[in-house]
């Protein structure tokens, strides 16, 4: 993993950020979904308020992926947590130590931050991934289903009706 680094994003990489969110969602075969743009990134991830945070993860000085993340909450342990929304490394950089780097350094952030628990979604279908993840000692949660209200759906809801 020589070679690697992984440091905390700042202001001056939202285009980056914004740049490496559109090649996950295409490898992800979601482009079609992606409406972020830069000021969005910057107002919520620098802004009054910080809704997430974001880790680079450079290989010779090179941008080579991203881990973005934010704090939810256990009930059950009564201690926070944190979310894992994106884990990318680009295609050249794949093997080079990138993602674990990424990984261990938000465990590292649980930890100090007196986290009970780290965790993330993976799409079904993303074998390496999962056997990636797995390998790490990370266990899938097959008992539970998402759910989602995005769009009308959670407008409607949010009217009381």
């Amino acid at each position: 993993m020589s070679g690697t680094r992984v440091r905390e994003a700042s202001e001056a990489d939202v285009p980056l950020i914004l740049s490496l969110i559109r090649e996950l969602a295409e490898y992800e075969k979601l482009s079609r979904e992606v409406v972020a743009t830069e000021e969005g990134l910057r107002e919520n991830l620098f802004g009054g308020r910080r809704y997430a945070e974001v880790l680079i993860g450079e290989h010779d000085g090179v941008p080579a992926g991203f881990a973005l993340f934010f704090h939810n909450f256990s009930t059950f342990l009564g201690k926070p947590g944190i979310y894992l929304e994106d884990l990318y490394v680009r295609p050249e950089f794949r093997g080079a130590g990138i993602g674990k780097r990424l990984l261990v350094q938000l465990a590292r952030l649980a930890r100090e931050r007196g986290c009970g628990r780290l965790e993330w979604w993976v799409l079904d279908w993303n074998a390496p991934s999962i056997g990636f993840y797995e390998k790490l000692g990370a266990v899938a949660m097959d008992d539970w289903t998402v759910y989602r209200l995005t769009g009308a759906a959670l407008d409607e809801l949010a009217t009381g009706t």
